[in-house]
């Protein structure tokens, strides 16, 4: 069986949810794809994002995934890796590198 992930998507640009890691020589190099925020369940994507963005949560979808349409995702986005949020509230998330 297939695990399903929920993912938050920008309405306006169709553009995912990512963490950034801050660049080593300040904003001189082009910003990293970063990580895919993944989520458990959707109740944890939509706690997230009226926790941390209530006022612009009317803007950003909850979309569902397959484990098996993810590497297809990443692929297409050139994504980091994946960061899967565990507590949405504080927020803690399992960072997670694609493999070369």
């Amino acid at each position: 069986m297939s695990q399903t992930y929920y993912l938050i998507r920008s309405k306006a640009d169709g553009s995912y949810l990512v963490a950034r890691l801050p660049s080593s020589d300040g904003d001189r190099d082009p910003p990293q794809p970063g990580y895919l925020l993944m989520f458990n369940e959707d109740y944890e994507a939509l706690s997230y994002l009226n926790t941390h963005g209530s006022g612009v949560a009317d803007r950003f979808a909850i979309e569902s995934i397959a484990s098996a349409q993810l590497s297809n995702l990443m692929n297409r986005w050139g994504f980091t890796g994946v960061g899967i949020v565990q507590d949405p509230l504080l927020p803690r998330v399992e960072f997670l590198s694609r493999q070369s």
